[in-house]
């Protein structure tokens, strides 16, 4: 009789251990799971420098995975540096002056500078553009996109100032060296 209940309380104690580190396993891994921040998607319209700094762990639009390193099976063509933009004929107004985005994540474009104003448009980390003035407690820039007429209000801050010095143009340097 003592060997019966001493087997029926051995099993009561090893099923609840069971239950619990089963519980506490399947606890575990589901947190894990929700800890890791998904891959920052690609769209096909992003910009050529953000399709660059894709995440490894994605594939652009269009991409089929490789069975060889350093061999490409994409069915669209390679991508290839786009035409620079020639320099607006217009020279800047007063004040304004050329920058880039410098926030990792892009800007809100918006209509007016606040920050439940509309949201008229997006901009890309790196892209090109005019600031044209600050608001009167320079929280927010207005600004242009850069070969485009759309303007609109982004966050002081998350932009920098572009150097515009030029390089010297290498016809230039074989003009001079004749």
């Amino acid at each position: 009789m003592l060997s019966g209940l001493t087997k029926f309380i051995l099993g009561f104690f090893l099923a609840i251990a069971v239950l619990i580190g089963g519980g506490a396993a399947i606890g575990l891994y589901f947190m894990n799971r929700t800890g890791i921040p998904p891959a920052k998607p690609v769209y096909s319209n992003d910009s050529p420098s953000v399709k660059a700094k894709a995440p490894k762990g994605t594939q652009l639009a269009g991409a089929k995975p490789s069975l060889t390193p350093g061999i490409s099976t994409k069915s669209s063509p390679t991508p290839t540096e786009s035409p620079k933009a020639t320099p607006s004929p217009k020279p800047l107004p007063s004040g304004a002056y050329r920058g880039r985005v410098s926030w990792a994540e892009g800007l809100s474009l918006r209509s007016q500078p606040n920050q439940e104003a509309e949201k008229i448009g997006g901009i890309a980390f790196n892209q090109k553009i005019i600031i044209l003035e600050q608001s009167e407690d320079k929280a927010w820039q207005k600004i242009r996109l850069e070969g485009s007429e759309q303007e609109g209000w982004v966050k002081a801050g998350n932009t920098e100032k572009v150097d515009e010095q030029q390089p010297e143009k290498p016809e230039d340097t074989q003009k001079t060296e004749q």
